[in-house]
């Protein structure tokens, strides 16, 4: 397959220009980047150098591609398709929020919820990153009807989370040794999340209350969710085994987890524990990978009907 990716010079790119090198059924045509435009990639991307020897263009031919890959900023996605025709054969997986409604024919790319959809699409919405989390964390009992109260989210998510721009909230010396809250309870996440719970079980209409959390550390997502359930912990931890038995990235397991376990994976952990009334759940994956360019490549996958895994045999950073 023939490759494009649009806005090559962030962290989402990088990420997804790494898989894409070593896909056994990909090639990449071109990467795209208006001030990079001449520049090695692997001067941008350092943990490239000795793997690719390609340069950015500020060209491209959308008809000399199969699948174009957009890693702009959110908003941009839109007005690139108001300067470019869409040719008829080509498919589309966007990374940025702007079709995550499914507005314009795209499928949102959640796998655990949209296999079928996706392997017939066109064109596919990648998910955000805590709105993976997040919903890993709470499609089974979104479907078995099992959203009955109030929803409290604590999440905490790595630097990467907030682009390669630096800004005063990013940068080493503010971010080091240090955790704070941002968006409590607004998170534009909020609304994907609200949508996916909502096309699983019609009647949820409960609060999510979310709290997001900037971590001291470069990548990955642990969510701590817990909401009212009369689930026994026995019929919980069924409940998501059964449901993840056949996914290949994303994982119910009867221990706690840990970050380092998905860190550099496409993987997903996902463990749920029953305290009183409480059900707890907590998630875990990259927000690099699993929370963008993995599942961007793994939509590619189904989408093309190749193996879910290829190019995403990934070793976790466990130690």
């Amino acid at each position: 397959m023939k490759i494009g990716i649009i806005g090559g010079a962030g962290y989402t790119a990088g990420e997804l220009i790494r898989l894409l090198i070593n896909h056994p059924d990909a090639e990449i045509s071109f990467v795209h980047s208006e001030s990079n435009a001449g520049n090695l990639i692997s001067d941008v991307h350092g943990g490239l150098t000795g793997d690719t020897d390609m340069r950015f263009t500020d060209t491209f031919d959308l008809k000399t591609v199969d699948t174009l890959f957009l890693c702009q900023g959110h908003g941009r996605s839109t007005g690139f398709w108001s300067r470019n025709a869409m040719p008829t054969h080509l498919k589309v997986i966007d990374l940025a929020q702007d079709f995550r409604d499914g507005s314009d024919g795209y499928v949102y790319g959640l796998p655990e919820l949209n296999l079928d959809r996706i392997a017939s699409a066109d064109r596919v919405a990648n998910p955000g990153c805590f709105a993976t989390a997040i919903q890993l964390a709470l499609l089974p009992l979104a479907k078995a009807g099992k959203l009955n109260g109030e929803i409290h989210v604590t999440a905490i998510t790595g630097s990467t989370g907030a682009g390669v721009k630096p800004s005063a909230t990013t940068h080493f010396s503010w971010r080091s040794d240090n955790i704070s809250v941002y968006k409590p309870f607004a998170h534009q996440h909020l609304a994907e999340i609200t949508r996916t719970l909502k096309s699983l079980q019609p009647d949820f209409d409960n609060d999510i209350n979310f709290v997001p959390m900037r971590g001291d550390f470069t990548r990955g997502i642990f969510a701590s969710v817990y909401t009212d359930c009369n689930l026994t912990g026995e019929e919980a931890e069924r409940l998501y085994h059964d449901y993840y038995d056949r996914t290949p990235f994303t994982h119910a397991v009867d221990h706690p987890i840990d970050l380092k376990q998905v860190v550099n994976t496409n993987k997903a952990l996902v463990h749920v524990e029953k305290h009183g009334c409480k059900l707890h759940i907590t998630s875990a994956i990259d927000n690099m990978l699993k929370g963008a360019s993995g599942q961007a490549v793994e939509n590619m996958n189904i989408m093309y009907g190749l193996d879910r895994k290829a190019g995403l045999n990934l070793k976790p950073s466990a130690f």
